[in-house]
């Protein structure tokens, strides 16, 4: 799952939220560095990292994108369940992607000075451009992807997978509708845990 996932599975709680942005910027001996609530929202993220990595109907589709994109397969498919999150937005949720996004813009800004530098330099950008609704449409997709083509350091043809997601999008899209909400309830489960 992408940032738009991660957040989605935040729940209403601001530590939550704020963790499960950080979690990737930061290393294991800084989240010491964090209020137990934000280590929760770290913990959830990883977890879900864990659990999607690992669940059957996510595996299906890293194993069609792995002639293609090798090792990053995994991260594609992140990638593609924050677009098809925001095609199926209606089933998962009763807010609009809009007020859901504005919420999330407002929670980050408001918490800015505990994000990690590398995610305090971007956060700004990726804000004013509202970067979250924009997974859904074909074109920020593509637009994500040239990113990430650019961020790494191995051949990964990132910028070639808005092709796969048109192709076979019936098929990712019927694996995400069975994974997401089991997804969902296992991290409301965590959320209700003390």
């Amino acid at each position: 799952m992408n940032f738009l996932a991660h957040l989605f599975l935040s729940g209403e709680n601001e530590d939550i939220i704020v963790g499960n942005m950080i979690a990737d910027f930061i290393r294991n001996k800084e989240v010491a560095n964090y209020s137990t609530a934000v280590q929760k929202g770290i913990t959830i993220h990883r977890f879900i990292d864990r659990y999607t990595d690992n669940h059957p109907e996510v595996r299906k589709g890293t194993h069609r994108l792995q002639p293609h994109h090798h090792k990053y397969a995994p991260v594609v498919i992140d990638l593609f369940y924050d677009h098809l999150l925001v095609h199926n937005w209606e089933r998962y949720s009763n807010e609009t992607i809009e007020n859901f996004s504005d919420k999330m813009y407002g929670v980050l800004e408001k918490r800015m000075e505990e994000m990690p530098e590398k995610l305090k330099r971007r956060l700004p950008n990726m804000i004013a451009s509202d970067w979250l609704p924009k997974y859904g449409t074909d074109k920020g997709m593509q637009k994500v992807l040239e990113i990430m083509d650019q961020r790494t350091k191995f051949p990964s043809d990132f910028a070639s997978g808005i092709e796969h997601l048109k192709a076979d999008f019936a098929r990712y899209n019927e694996e995400f509708n069975s994974f997401f909400p089991e997804m969902i309830t296992t991290v409301n489960e965590m959320l209700l845990a003390e």
